[in-house]
């Protein structure tokens, strides 16, 4: 009878085991990179009713070749030197190195049971969190060591009645067992079988590629990759899509030999970010869909460095990556893994290279690709925009002149019916009833209104930081920023469209349109404003076309005529009179509030209460209350 003993403190299953893993997929992908580094072609996760079994057609371990006594070895190194590092076929690179992921399982079931086969040889036991005798573990008997997808070589680990369970969808499982192990191909490929559903892994998730807007490869064996993203805007794709060299960086350690030398720390993969967040696979909350993973030897060790590198910015949400250094893993330096497998020493100077470059150079660089799509969007939205405002303007003035020729025909076509002898009172209600027949014609013009642009933010450049405060203050109102138009914004959805002047598109959309809605006016004004000849432009504009405003005033400028001077206007002051820091008091700040809700009433938007808008104001803006 075969006696398998255990090489550890018993003690160390039951405080260990449960503790090593809190999510079963990371289980999952220490087995699987056991199988790996079996030289298995075929690794098969069996879900069943009071099991979850994890099979693969590796090497198998054998008995009395004393395979299994190494492997009962808990935390004994596996590899020490380059030329241990390799499988037994020589043709992988071994992922384990410190000899606990035997134990990954533990964390899943109490009770574990491993059976194995080499060259027909078959062994099997139950590795447990509560050993009754000792070091002594229960061997199980031949004819009970049975296999459910292999035969003559290859191990199963089964765990009974598992406290995780697979996701209740293999589309899930899938998706998720990619995040943590990408490394599948032709020659490894997983099989996720659940009663009579199978799902075969055999390849990179190319779904991710799919949903992506801008991506960066890092070296050769990753460029292919940058095929796989949809052509949606083929003029731009050398802004949007780059293959680029492999990231090297030279690094000098201690090595084993407690001597230090200068290696190149490579960094290779993809980062990408996504088209949109909306609707993103909802149901696979185990992994999130936003991250960017840590890979060494092809087995993943940090899911997410993210929220290391990330500065919290709004569009870092649609980030994706998969980095690979296996310098992380080289044999010869210190192991830098945590204890529990999901993660990396972040004092290690790899570790704070890494995060170093993806922090100040690769996150930037995907981030600013991302906005230059976004660019490329909002532009092609607002020339959308823009000709559908176009055709409504062409066909209400069409509806106008038809109005006006139907009505007048048909009003005079009835007077000369009625003959000369008609009473004023007569024509007047025979007009009236012509124009309330044909009235409906004009319905198109409220779906013109609605089109246009509501705010006009009229400033100088040099009063960009004042204007700023302005357009912030409108938005936090409830004011959408594509009612707003404002040149210098920094949000393109406000900004003339390219190519056009703002006075052309005001002379188009609001003077010579037939729709009655006209652009309320905010004037910044100041001591830039007498030089600045487009200021003077548009307040000549507005008093020409009786346009109602507000003005927002920079001390010791002094607003005069045509502007409506006569009434209150808020001042602000500056370091300088025409540059500098700003600041205003506490009544000032209260008449710039006063002044936000004014426009949100006129406009018919929901404002914010007072108090609210003076405590969003007061993280804008200085607000001297002495």
């Amino acid at each position: 009878m075969k006696e398998y003993r255990l090489n550890v403190d018993p003690r160390i299953l039951e405080l260990l085991g449960p503790n090593l893993y809190t999510n079963i997929y990371y289980v999952l992908a220490e087995l699987i990179a056991n199988a790996y580094d079996a030289d298995a072609k075929n690794v098969y996760i069996i879900s069943n009713k009071d099991d979850i079994r994890v099979e693969d057609d590796g090497h198998g371990m054998s008995y009395e070749a004393g395979d299994i006594t190494r492997y009962l070895n808990v935390a004994g190194v596996s590899r020490t030197t380059e030329g241990e590092s390799q499988t037994k076929s020589g043709a992988r690179r071994k992922m384990g190195r410190k000899g606990v992921g035997k134990l990954a399982a533990l964390s899943v079931s109490e009770d574990v049971d491993v059976l194995t086969v080499a060259n027909g040889e078959r062994s099997g036991f139950v590795l447990t969190r509560h050993p009754e005798n000792g070091h002594e573990l229960k061997a199980i008997a031949d004819e009970n060591i049975v296999f459910e997808r292999i035969e003559n070589h290859g191990s199963a680990i089964i765990m009974r009645n598992p406290q995780y369970r697979l996701h209740k969808t293999l589309a899930a499982v899938k998706r998720n067992i990619l995040k943590i192990f990408p490394l599948v191909d032709a020659n490894f490929r997983i099989h996720v079988i659940r009663g009579a559903e199978t799902v075969t892994i055999e390849d990179f998730d190319r779904s991710i590629m799919g949903e992506l807007s801008t991506l960066i490869t890092l070296g050769d064996k990753f460029a292919p990759l940058c095929a796989l993203v949809p052509d949606s805007h083929p003029g731009r794709r050398t802004d949007l899509i780059a293959a680029e060299a492999k990231k090297v960086m030279p690094i000098t350690m201690k090595a084993s030999d407690g001597q230090e030398h200068e290696y190149s720390l490579e960094v290779l993969g993809w980062i990408g970010t996504y088209k949109t967040t909306r609707g993103r696979k909802a149901e696979m909350t185990d992994f999130p869909d936003n991250f960017i993973s840590l890979f060494a030897n092809e087995k993943m060790g940090e899911f997410n460095i993210l929220p290391v590198v990330g500065q919290n910015k709004l569009n870092e949400v649609y980030v994706v990556g998969q980095l690979h250094v296996d310098l992380f893993e080289l044999t010869e330096l210190p192991d830098m893994a945590l204890s529990n497998r999901q993660g990396y020493k972040s004092d290690d100077p790899r570790y704070e290279a890494v995060r170093e470059y993806v922090r100040n150079e690769l996150l930037a660089e995907i981030l600013k690709k991302r906005e230059t799509f976004t660019d490329i969007v909002n532009a092609e939205k607002k020339k959308q925009k823009e000709e559908t405002q176009r055709n409504d303007e062409a066909k209400l003035r069409a509806s106008v002149d038809a109005f006006r020729k139907k009505a007048s025909e048909e009003a005079a076509d009835a007077l000369a019916a009625l003959g000369v002898n008609v009473s004023r009172e007569a024509m007047e209600e025979v007009i009236s009833k012509s124009i309330n027949t044909n009235s409906p014609d004009l319905g198109l013009k409220a779906a013109v209104d609605s089109q246009k642009k509501k705010v006009l933010i009229s400033q100088t450049y040099p009063d960009k930081a004042f204007s700023d405060i302005i357009y912030q203050m409108l938005v936090f109102n409830d004011v959408p920023s594509d009612d707003i138009l404002y040149t210098n914004c920094d949000d393109e959805v406000c900004r003339v469209p390219e190519g056009r002047s703002v006075y052309d598109y005001l002379r188009e959309f609001f003077v010579e349109s037939y729709s009655t809605q006209k652009i309320f006016v905010l004037f910044v004004t100041s001591e830039n404003t007498k030089v600045s000849w487009g200021a003077i432009t548009e307040v000549g504009a507005s008093w020409i076309t009786k346009i109602d405003h507000k003005i927002f005033n920079i001390y010791p400028f002094q607003p005069g005529h045509p502007l409506d001077n006569a009434a209150q206007w808020q001042s602000t002051n500056r370091a300088d009179p025409t540059k500098g820091d700003l600041w205003m008091n506490k009544l000032n700040a209260d008449i710039f509030c006063q002044k936000i809700e004014a426009v949100c009433d006129a406009l018919e938007y929901k404002k914010k209460t007072r108090a609210k808008n003076m405590d969003h104001l007061g993280t804008l803006v200085s607000i001297n209350t002495a």
